[in-house]
């Protein structure tokens, strides 16, 4: 998706360098530590990488090519950009956790494969207590990994610039937890809140839990740390906001709409989770009491077979909410794309950032 396939490469490459210099670590403590290195290289390969791209493209976007210590700046760029990588590795760990989710990326998650573990060893108790609490260990150490990284990158660039890094760093991961816990509260407060005022709720949803951290604040943390002026970052910021709310807006037709074998996620994921998306509080305006009642009674029942899924699937559709979403969707690239047009940035870095619009908002998985 990126128009720098480097980038790839170079981040893979110090996320492997990083599971090797802890695995060596947790090996000095006791060889049952095994698993937990293991279970790290895995989460750390494949993926889109959109957080690492944005951070990286925020950088090129100010940061001129041809100054003395460009270099050295990248590599520091390229292991902050790895460290937003970790961080979302560690997000996923404890979102899967919390949503009870067997998959991820096709394969199991975190607390599923720890759960082997247990039975395969032997262990007495309960495996998936074992693997629930396994897989909230994991997830922390993967968060103190990122911040360990996040600080090494800084190291080769500005202070100024580090500390303005470091901020917005810090702001991304404040505004995904409240995010996080916000989504927790919708997929339980919802009887008690007003029919008029669900839709803004789950806006909001997606704002802190998903379109700030999966591009707005990847894409400034770059930018800082290029030395981006006030104008340049407040421009970015325009930008990235309406894009990272397509991103989530197209996230949330794939987690009913998707196709399995492509998004790695049981089919209607987000319909057997409860979430209680935008496209759910824009169906719920839509729909007349009695349907409105029997999506209220089959949504988050952890039992959906698959013709119930496929009935809730076409009641959505049949709503219109799809279709709204999809224009909210383009409504918010139009957005970002005039946001992107006013930048003062130079023509190449527009187009890079101009490229990376397509492969977030019209993804299949």
């Amino acid at each position: 998706m990126t128009p720098d396939a480097r980038l790839f490469d170079l981040v893979q490459l110090r996320l492997d360098r990083l599971v090797d210099e802890r695995a060596s670590i947790l090996l000095t403590i006791a060889e049952d530590t095994a698993p937990i290195a293991r279970f790290s290289r895995q989460f750390l390969r494949g993926g889109k990488r959109f957080r690492a791209t944005f951070c990286w493209e925020g950088w090129r976007a100010v940061a001129e090519e041809d100054r003395p210590g460009w270099e050295a700046a990248a590599d520091g760029v390229v292991t902050v950009a790895s460290a937003l990588e970790v961080f979302h590795a560690a997000a996923l760990v404890h979102d899967d956790l919390i949503d009870s989710s067997d998959t991820r990326r096709g394969a199991p998650s975190a607390h599923r494969r720890f759960e082997e573990v247990s039975r395969e060893n032997g262990y007495a108790g309960d495996a998936e207590g074992f693997g629930r609490a396994a897989a909230i260990l994991l997830g922390d150490l993967l968060q103190s990994w990122s911040d360990d990284l996040f600080t090494e990158g800084v190291r080769a660039l500005p202070v100024p610039a580090a500390a303005e890094a470091r901020a917005e760093f810090e702001q991304m991961r404040l505004d995904v937890t409240a995010g996080q816990f916000l989504d927790l509260v919708e997929e339980r407060a919802w009887p008690n809140v007003p029919q008029e005022d669900a839709l803004l709720r789950a806006q909001r949803v997606i704002l802190y839990k998903s379109a700030k951290y999966s591009v707005e604040a990847p894409l400034i943390i770059g930018a800082s740390l290029g030395g981006a002026s006030l104008a340049q970052v407040a421009s970015l910021r325009d930008f990235a906001l309406p894009l990272g709310i397509a991103f989530q807006l197209r996230d949330d037709l794939l987690g009913v709409f998707g196709d399995p074998s492509v998004t790695g996620k049981p089919a209607g994921d987000d319909l057997v989770e409860g979430k209680r998306t935008v496209l759910i509080a824009l169906a719920r305006q839509e729909m007349a009491p009695g349907p409105r009642k029997l999506l209220d009674e089959l949504l988050g029942d952890p039992d959906l077979d698959a013709e119930q899924i496929a009935l809730l699937q076409a009641t959505l559709r049949e709503s219109g909410a799809e279709a709204r979403v999809e224009t909210m969707i383009e409504e918010n690239v139009r957005a970002a794309r005039i946001a992107l047009e006013e930048a003062p940035i130079n023509d190449n870095a527009r187009d890079r950032l101009d490229l990376l619009i397509e492969p977030v908002t019209r993804r299949a998985s």
